[in-house]
């Protein structure tokens, strides 16, 4: 226990002198919320990474996945290397990155409302990323606190009350910047992390091959049989569990859509190519990424995936409810308590980077797009001729008081859905996932590339993302959350297509201004 106790303290003590550290560079809006737009490959590729892999994924999805798919689960991860990371940095990166600055963007909805000339845009995208990054939120906590629970015996609720906090502390204190150093030291201990886990659980199930062996032997129980309304199970053969593929490959390929093309549309993962310095920067982050991605979300997965050579009896509730959330808490209740606290140190930190980003994403999303709306001309400049520089400064700092405060709002509001939870952690990231990206994907990534994409046809994709999953929840989740934000997303760039072509073009000299970053950037 002080071996434990005493490695987190040192952990939370550097991330608070970061914040400290990082104060100077967030007093106005840019600092706040970009990083002055000065932040190098390394961090930003870090900072992608430790947003996107989060206890959601260590304790929901890979407990719950690989409990249901056995060994294949780890194509997940893979999937997450090469779609969520590599394409996502590749497609999206410069783009975004030269677009954005263009246009003076600094949150998604912004970009919205300015590359489609369209203020009202800019408000619904701003409240749809408030109030769907709110379970994703929940969810985190949720995960970091069960681990918490199981390494220090300490309740649930006390669990999530003090990562509130803490992650409150150093982002208020240092913004992005806090945020992303942060991230780049979180990140070294997930890698690290991650790769000691595999090979201690590993090692105690007779080593990989034996593992394997004995995962080819398991078959569905009749607990699986009952709660499985999908069919996952209907033409299960015996080794299933240890093949390619899985049991039902796809329904595993939805769960690789969503999870990984869904970090394309998600406002706190696209705003990290917001801030990123230069073209250089970018070609790094690109390879760095990736390999982030294959190491954690990987091992994350495959880890998970040997989920069933544990006694399922410790995965139920008192009550006799099964819960995929206990999975990977108990496969890891085993181990010396060094590597507890290596392993609690690993999922503190990926969830922290995570709220960091939620929270940070949010609040300067309602303030910078519902509380104070910069308009902007066609040009992409802010309307209204000069102003007073000390006036400037004045609204400056109001501005980042202003997202302080909402800070705490949301951090409040998301920990009261994750101390009474509606649903398991992956439900909770999937109706959260659907709705942002089966909303934002599509017309953001062609807004990049095609100067046809009209505003109905953002609005109409809108009112297809939010609409299918909010029906979806109401209905009791008739369709799967995880299959439905797949559906959500794909679905989107067809939505876009159609009303496109069926509705009337934006002025052509408005964009050929917006696109006129790549005529000059030779892209």
């Amino acid at each position: 226990m002080f071996i434990k106790i005493f490695l987190t303290v040192i952990f939370l003590c550097v991330t608070i002198a970061v914040g400290i550290y990082s104060r100077k560079q967030a007093n106005s809006v840019e600092g706040f919320v970009l990083g002055g737009r000065n932040v190098g490959g390394w961090l930003t590729a870090f900072a992608f990474g430790t947003s996107y892999f989060s206890a959601v994924v260590f304790v929901g999805y890979a407990g719950q996945f690989g409990w249901k798919y056995g060994m294949s689960s780890t194509w997940i991860g893979v999937g997450n290397a090469i779609i969520g990371s590599l394409l996502a940095w590749i497609i999206l990166g410069r783009r975004t990155r030269l677009m954005t600055q263009h246009i003076q963007s600094r949150t998604m909805p912004d970009f919205f409302g300015t590359r489609y000339n369209d203020e009202w845009l800019r408000i619904c995208a701003s409240i749809i990323a408030f109030v769907f990054l709110i379970p994703y939120t929940a969810g985190v906590y949720m995960g970091i606190s069960k681990l918490f629970e199981m390494g220090f015996g300490i309740p649930y609720e006390y669990c999530a009350i003090t990562m509130a906090g803490l992650t409150a502390v150093y982002v208020i204190l240092g913004g992005y910047k806090a945020t992303a150093i942060n991230d780049f030291i979180q990140g070294i201990i997930m890698l690290f992390g991650i790769t000691t886990v595999i090979a201690v659980v590993l090692d105690a199930q007779g080593g990989l091959t034996n593992a394997i062996q004995e995962m080819a032997k398991v078959v569905p129980n009749a607990d699986d049989l009952k709660m499985d309304k999908s069919g996952l199970y209907a033409n299960f053969q015996p080794g299933d569990f240890a093949s390619w593929f899985g049991p039902n490959p796809l329904s595993l390929l939805g769960v690789v859509i969503l999870t990984s093309l869904g970090t394309w549309g998600l406002p706190q993962m696209v705003g990290k190519f917001y801030s990123i310095t230069d073209e250089s920067a970018i070609k790094r982050g690109t390879i760095i990424s990736t390999i982030f991605a294959i190491i954690v979300a990987g091992g994350c997965y495959f880890l998970g995936g040997f989920g069933r050579l544990y006694l399922a009896s410790a995965f139920y509730e008192e009550k006799g409810k099964f819960v995929y959330d206990n999975i990977v808490p108990m496969m890891l209740e085993t181990l010396p308590d060094f590597l507890i606290a290596l392993v609690i140190l690993l999922v503190l930190s990926a969830s922290m980077s995570t709220l960091a980003g939620l929270v940070l994403t949010s609040s300067s999303t309602m303030t910078l797009d519902l509380i104070y709306r910069d308009k902007k001309s066609e040009a992409g400049e802010v309307e209204g001729g000069e102003i007073d520089d000390i006036v400037a400064e004045k609204i400056e700092r109001r501005k980042v008081i202003v997202m302080r405060v909402l800070i705490v709002f949301f951090i409040v509001i998301s920990l009261m859905i994750a101390l009474n939870p509606p649903q398991f952690i992956a439900q909770l990231m999937g109706i959260s996932w659907g709705a942002l990206a089966g909303a934002f994907l599509a017309p953001f990534m062609m807004g990049l590339y095609w100067k046809g994409v009209t505003r109905m046809s953002v609005w109409a994709c809108f009112f297809w993302g939010v609409g299918l999953t909010v029906v979806n929840m109401v209905m009791g989740n008739p369709i799967n959350p995880i299959d439905c934000g797949a559906i959500a997303m794909l679905g989107g760039f067809v939505v876009v297509v159609l009303v496109s072509i069926l509705t009337p073009k934006m002025p052509k000299k408005t964009v050929e201004q917006i696109f006129d970053c790549y005529n000059n950037n030779n892209l």
